[in-house]
C-alpha cells in the first residue's frame, strides 16, 4: 500500500537525511576515480563497466538551519568511511570498533514518527464462528474479534479476542484477507516487503509461525478464493496482473493461470471479487500502468524466486521505458477463466462513477450489487452488478456521521444482512445495514486507539524529503 503524507521537520529528521545524503555522496556517485581491482579484472577481460557504483570523496556537509551532519562520534565516523573504502576497493571491511559502535547505537533519536496503535486494512467475517477478522498495517497483526464486538465510546480501544503477530508469523503490510468458510483459515497477503501468502488455522494465536506459504509475486494486494473449482485468485499492483493457483498450493507452486498485458486495461490492481452465477472476475484498479513488451517470457524475478516459474508477471525490466502513465480509477470485467492479454469485457469508469483509488469490492449476488471501497473519496460505492461505462453508482454511503475515513477494505456478511468496513485513516472498522447509504452512522464499531485519535496512515516509508517554504517534511509510501 502506498501512500504520501507531510510531516513537520525536527532536527532529528535533519540529522537522519544527512546521513542518507552523505551515504549517497560516498558509494553511488560517477565519475573520474581511480579503477578498484575488480574494474581491473573487468578490462582485463575485455569488459569496461559503466555507471557502477565507486568511492570518489568524502567531504563534511555543511550546516542546514543550524544543525549539521555531526552526530556520529569521530571514531565511529572514521569507521564507516573506511569500511566504505575498503568495500569500494573490492575487499572486505574490518570488523567494527566496538566501542565506537556501542556509543552509535547508544544515541537514542530525538522524536520518532509513528502510528502506536492499529490501522485496519483488510476485514473479513466468520458468520459460522461469530468473528470478525481485521488486519493491522500499523503494526503488523492480525485481530480476531467477536462479531458483535461495539466499542463504548469513552472506551480507549476494544481488545481482541486474540491476535497473532511477531517475526515468526512473517506477517507485514497486510493488505488482502480471506476466510475458509469450511475450515476457518485465515489467508492473510503480504503486499510490500514480504512476497508470501500466509495461511494460519483458525486457533492460531500469539507469535507462531503460518501453518502454509505460498511464495507470490512482489506487490501481491487483493484475494478472493472460487470454493467451487478450488481456484486462489490474487491481484498484483505493481506488475498490473492477476495470477491464479490452486487453492492449496504452497512453496514455490507456480501459478496456474496469468492475466495481463496492455489490452488487459489492468491498471495497479487492488481489490477482486468474483461473480459465481455469471462467470465473472470484477477487479479494481488505482490507475497506474505502463507498456509491456510483446513476446517476453516470465521474468526472473526478486531474488530470483520466480526463475523458471510459469505464469509469472512481467515486470518493471520488461516495460516500454517512458510509457508510464496514470489513469482515472476503473472496475474491469473478465470472464472468470480469463488469461494471458485479454481484454475486459466491461469497464466501470468515468467522473459520474466517482472512483478514486478505488480498493477493496465485493459482489452481492442476490441483490445484484457491486459494493467498492472508495479509499480517497472517503465513501462506499454501490453499483448495479452490470453496470457499464461512466455510470454514477445507485448509492453512495458518505459524510462524517458514517465515520467512512480513507476504506481500504469491506465485507458482505451476506448472512446477517451487515456491510463492514475497515477505515484506514481512522483506526475503525465499523458495520453498516446492507441497504445504508448517505451520511448514516454505523451500526456498531470496532476501535483500536482512543476516539478522535489522528491515523498518520503510514504504510512502508522509502524515502524523505524537505519543503523549506511550509517546514514540511514529505514523505512517499
Amino acid at each position: 500500500m502506498h501512500r504520501r503524507f507531510h510531516l513537520r521537520a525536527s532536527s532529528g529528521v535533519v540529522a537522519l537525511m544527512c546521513l542518507a545524503a552523505a551515504f549517497a555522496a560516498w558509494v553511488l556517485s560517477g565519475g573520474q576515480a581511480k579503477q578498484s581491482q575488480w574494474n581491473d579484472a573487468s578490462e582485463a577481460a575485455g569488459r569496461r563497466p559503466t555507471g557502477y557504483p565507486q568511492l570518489i570523496s568524502v567531504e563534511p556537509l555543511p550546516a542546514m538551519d543550524g544543525a549539521t551532519c555531526e552526530w556520529m562520534p569521530a571514531s565511529a565516523s572514521s569507521t564507516l568511511v573506511a569500511a566504505l573504502q575498503q568495500r569500494a576497493a573490492g575487499s572486505a571491511p574490518p570488523a567494527p570498533d566496538p566501542a565506537s559502535r556501542a556509543e552509535v547505537t547508544a544515541r537514542a533519536p530525538l522524536r520518532v514518527i509513528k502510528d502506536p496503535y492499529s490501522a485496519f486494512s483488510s476485514v473479513a467475517v466468520d458468520p459460522i464462528r461469530n468473528e470478525v477478522v481485521l488486519t493491522d498495517e500499523s503494526l503488523f497483526n492480525i485481530m480476531v474479534y467477536d462479531r458483535m464486538e461495539n466499542t463504548p465510546p469513552n472506551a480507549a480501544m476494544s481488545e481482541p479476542k486474540r491476535m497473532i503477530g511477531g517475526l515468526n508469523t512473517k506477517i507485514e503490510f497486510q493488505c488482502g484477507l480471506y476466510i475458509d468458510p469450511a475450515s476457518g483459515d485465515i489467508y492473510a497477503v503480504n503486499n510490500d516487503t514480504v512476497n508470501t501468502l500466509v495461511i494460519f488455522d483458525r486457533q492460531a494465536k500469539g507469535n507462531v509461525p503460518p501453518t502454509r506459504e505460498l511464495a507470490t509475486p512482489h506487490g501481491t494486494f487483493g484475494i478472493t478464493v472460487d470454493e467451487e473449482h478450488q481456484e486462489l485468485f490474487l491481484t498484483i499492483q505493481h506488475d498490473s496482473a492477476v495470477v491464479v493457483y490452486e487453492k492449496m498450493a504452497e512453496g514455490d507452486d507456480a501459478p496456474i493461470r496469468l492475466l495481463q498485458g496492455n489490452r488487459t486495461l489492468l491498471a495497479d490492481p487492488h481489490g477482486i471479487a468474483l461473480d459465481m452465477e455469471n462467470d465473472l472476475i470484477y477487479v479494481t484498479n488505482h490507475g497506474s500502468s505502463h507498456e509491456v513488451r510483446a513476446g517476453l517470457g516470465p521474468r526472473t524475478g526478486y531474488l530470483g524466486r520466480a526463475k523458471g516459474k510459469a505464469n509469472w508477471p512481467l515486470g518493471p525490466s520488461n516495460t516500454v521505458p517512458g510509457s508510464s502513465k496514470i489513469e482515472p480509477s476503473s472496475i474491469t470485467v473478465y470472464n472468470r477463466g480469463a488469461e494471458g492479454d485479454t481484454p475486459p469485457i466491461r469497464v466501470i469508469a468515468g467522473p459520474r462513477t466517482q472512483l478514486n483509488w478505488a480498493s477493496g469490492i465485493a459482489l452481492h449476488p442476490e441483490r445484484g450489487e457491486l459494493f467498492v471501497a472508495n479509499d480517497a473519496g472517503d465513501s462506499i460505492l454501490i453499483f448495479r452488478a452490470n453496470a457499464s461505462g461512466d455510470v454514477a453508482p445507485i448509492r453512495v454511503l458518505k459524510g462524517p456521521h458514517s465515520g467512512i475515513k480513507n476504506p481500504t477494505g469491506l465485507f458482505l456478511d451476506i448472512d446477517n444482512d451487515e456491510l463492514w468496513v475497515s477505515n484506514f485513516g481512522n483506526h475503525t472498522a465499523s458495520v453498516y445495514a446492507i441497504t445504508a447509504e448517505g451520511d448514516t452512522p454505523p451500526l456498531r464499531v470496532i476501535r483500536s486507539a482512543p476516539a478522535g485519535t489522528p491515523s498518520l496512515m503510514i504504510g512502508n516509508p522509502g524515502a524523505l524529503a524537505y519543503d523549506t517554504k511550509r517546514e514540511e517534511i514529505l514523505v512517499p509510501n
